[in-house]
């Protein structure tokens, strides 16, 4: 293995013509340059320089090591340059995992930030609900995982990872705008027990089941999609009804679709996940911030 400095060194010996020149224009003393001359010689295993008369000439190796070295500098050039811009933040590559309706809603806002404080840094976007999603941040396939959970269901975290509260968000129910409930501010659960349901994500259905057996009742569910405009599509065609969070509200696109308070009120948590690790690394603590401020904004909205 060749030390950087030594390759500095021998590449300056090249272009100066002698150790004493070298020596000058690197700052340093002549027993210095021939000190680190010696050492990478011996970890090349052979001479790199001989005399002909006053002159030093590469020898086989030196001119093999010397096409290389200019190269080998830049490379090490570009590397600081990279690393050192990460640490300042003007660059880096951050992967979230986030489920559909943060992906619509959370995620654009903090690139919207990022994008004018902070341009180099980059973000690459996933869709995953939970609990894949944070299998995936454990895995490493992505560096940040939005998830969320309902009140009274046991979601387990591993424990390498780190949950950062975002903001609760309040379930609501989709009608048809027609729909004679759609009149009202807020929509009773079990006032709407006997419609035709469409049902969401695995871990979205099992807390819908649990909300209408709490009310006294089994809900009819007609279909099962975990895609939002799906839903809305369904519920603006008059084909059924669906409890959904109210980030799905940001970004309702038919106007045949009225979102309205669902009472008993149910709140799910949303959070942001890393690993304990990745907290360190500039790029992914500066996206997690961003997170925090856009939530606490639609938080006071």
């Amino acid at each position: 293995m060749f030390e950087s400095r030594h390759i500095k060194t021998f590449h300056e010996v090249i272009k100066a013509g002698s150790y004493s020149a070298a020596a000058r224009s690197l700052g340093y003393t002549q027993p210095a340059i021939t000190q680190q001359m010696k050492a990478l010689e011996r970890d090349v295993g052979s001479p790199l320089f001989t005399r002909v008369g006053r002159k030093m000439q590469l020898t086989e190796a030196g001119e093999a090591l010397a096409r290389h070295a200019q190269a080998i500098l830049d490379s090490l050039s570009t590397a600081r340059q990279q690393l050192d811009a990460i640490a300042r933040l003007r660059s880096g590559r951050v992967r979230i995992c986030a489920f559909p309706s943060a992906s619509a809603t959370l995620i654009p806002e903090a690139i919207a930030r990022l994008t004018t404080g902070h341009p180099g840094v980059h973000l690459e976007l996933y869709e995953g609900e939970p609990p894949e999603s944070l299998r995936r941040l454990v895995r490493g396939e992505c560096d940040i995982a939005l998830a969320f959970t309902y009140p009274g269901m046991h979601a387990e975290v591993p424990a390498e990872l780190v949950e950062f509260r975002l903001m609760e968000d309040l379930l609501t129910v989709l009608l048809p705008t027609g729909h004679p409930l759609a009149r009202r501010r807020a929509v009773h659960l079990r006032d709407l027990a006997e419609e035709r349901w469409i049902a969401g994500c695995p871990r979205c259905s099992a807390n819908f089941l649990h909300a209408c057996a709490e009310e006294g009742f089994v809900p009819d569910i007609a279909f099962t999609t975990d895609d939002n405009l799906v839903v809305q599509s369904l519920v603006a065609a008059g084909v059924g009804v669906a409890m959904m969070p109210a980030l799905v509200l940001s970004f309702l696109c038919h106007e045949k679709v009225t979102g309205r308070a669902v009472e008993p009120h149910t709140r799910r948590q949303v959070s942001a996940y890393a690993l304990r690790e990745h907290l360190r690394i500039p790029a992914t603590a500066l996206v997690l911030d961003e997170l925090k401020a856009v939530a606490a904004a639609r938080i006071g909205c």
